[in-house]
């Protein structure tokens, strides 16, 4: 077994014990609710199985599976060794192992959990079939909280301990910047990374990232387009999470306003994990912008938009596929009428699109619990797209067919509606943008011309 490299990061450890502990105090809590209101109200064969509220909670301080499996007095080794004992890391006769290090806790933990559920429903369908070439694929997820410091050692536990074969669906910019030094050393794929962030569409440097969706430069042109074909309006400002993610966002909104000779009405910024939107809504009303594009998760972006709104400053709010369309949503209430949201996969309960309908079966049946959304599509089609290349490896499986088979030569996966295309120097597969506008109904709607919702 590989060794794990020296970081002078600290891993911490659950001991199994602790999972006793947990549940209890899980199940001492049921019936306690909190309520933070940072936004302003608005008026709208050997399984102990936990029950499915509990389950939720559990897994979201574990940041892994709840499910307790029970040794049985005769129980006998499993036969098809460790990961570690094949060739292949996270790879045996039976099975192929995966891991994802993403927010199951915090502000951001609506991005995770509804990654998980369209990963997992994605393997769960194909294993239902006989898995790919006779192995079934398995998930392994720790809660990382949208930290970059628990996502490295995440990472180094689920390489070097866990051994799987490849990482996939991360969740975030900042985690992902540090993440991916510890797969490219360990030569693991980092598939689809739920990030739009331009350092990962690098394929130079990044060999061994495979990137489903749009970059978050696609997303701001697309933004800046619409605002001045659409609407007319040139005023424009930002609001940005102040880490790699948000300049990511901030940085493209400055480039496709340089391309125009234009330049940013008024930016303000707030904290990673945090709420603290107030001083920066205030410095921005002072410059009385016609529109507001937010690059941030679905809690700050709610405060944003609801208490502006609640102060009657009304400027045209969008926000970048990032934020958690569902979340955003339930946040918002009555304040979300009229919010864009730029999306990177089409619409999730679109079901004349073969794939998602295929999504919306497969969601019903292994993930009952779960509300169709743009989030978990992304999982679902990062998912698909793990099955595909798969397949196209064959029963001899390994990394580096993994991703040579898509940055050696041009190459299109179609899954089955949702057309991804690869090649030499290119390791991101779509470059769509969609567009989507809360209505008085609480629900996303889909919309080709901004000008179409005002």
């Amino acid at each position: 077994m590989r060794q794990r490299p020296h970081l002078p990061i600290k891993r911490g450890s659950v001991l199994g014990g602790a999972l006793v502990i947990v549940v209890s105090l899980v199940l001492g809590a049921c019936g306690q609710s909190s309520d933070k209101g940072d936004p302003p109200a608005t008026s709208d064969s050997g399984a102990v199985e936990l029950p499915s509220d509990v389950e939720d909670q559990v897994e979201v301080l574990l940041g892994t599976s709840t499910t307790i499996e029970t040794a049985t007095p005769d129980a006998s080794p499993d036969p098809g060794g460790t990961p570690q004992d094949q060739g292949v890391p996270g790879v045996t006769d039976d099975r192929i192992l995966f891991g994802q290090s993403a927010a199951f806790s915090g502000p951001a933990q609506e991005l995770g959990t509804n990654m998980r559920y369209g990963i997992r429903a994605a393997f769960a369908e194909v294993n239902e079939k006989g898995g790919v070439h006779g192995r079934l694929l398995e998930l392994v997820t720790l809660d990382d909280a949208y930290e970059p410091e628990a996502a490295i050692t995440n990472s180094q536990a689920l390489i070097y301990d866990n051994g799987v074969f490849a990482l996939i669906g991360a969740v975030g910019t900042p985690t992902s910047r540090s993440a991916t030094p510890v797969a490219k050393e360990a030569g693991v794929p980092y598939i689809a990374p739920f990030t739009g962030a331009g350092f990962l569409r690098d394929a130079v440097e990044l060999g061994n990232v495979v990137n489903l969706r749009a970059s978050y430069n696609q997303e701001t042109e697309e933004m800046v387009k619409r605002l001045i074909e659409d609407l007319g309006i040139t005023r424009i400002s930002v609001l940005f999470q102040d880490d790699s993610f948000g300049r990511a966002g901030y940085n493209g909104v400055l480039a496709a306003l340089d391309r125009r000779d234009m330049e940013l009405t008024a930016v303000g910024s707030y904290t990673r994990n945090t709420t603290a939107i107030k001083t920066a809504m205030l410095d921005i009303k002072l410059n009385n912008p016609d529109a507001v594009i937010i690059v941030g998760a679905y809690e700050p972006a709610a405060a944003m938009i609801s208490w502006s709104k609640f102060i009657n400053f009304n400027p045209v709010f969008i926000n970048i596929s990032f934020v958690g369309s569902n979340a955003l949503a339930q946040k918002l209430g009555a304040y979300g009428v009229g919010v864009f949201v730029t999306q990177v996969v089409p619409f999730p309960t679109d079901d004349s699109v073969p794939v998602v309908a295929e999504y919306l079966a497969a969601l019903e049946t292994y993930a009952p619990r779960a509300v169709p959304g743009f989030v978990s599509l992304e999982g679902y089609l990062a998912g698909r797209l793990a099955i595909a290349v798969l397949e196209r490896c064959g029963p001899d499986v390994s990394r580096d067919c993994f991703t040579g088979a898509l940055q050696s030569r041009e190459t299109e996966i179609d899954l089955n509606g949702f057309a991804l295309r690869y090649g030499e120097n290119d390791n991101q597969g779509s470059d769509s943008v969609f567009w989507t506008v809360l209505r008085a109904d609480g629900r996303y709607h889909p919309i080709d011309n901004l000008a179409e919702a005002r």
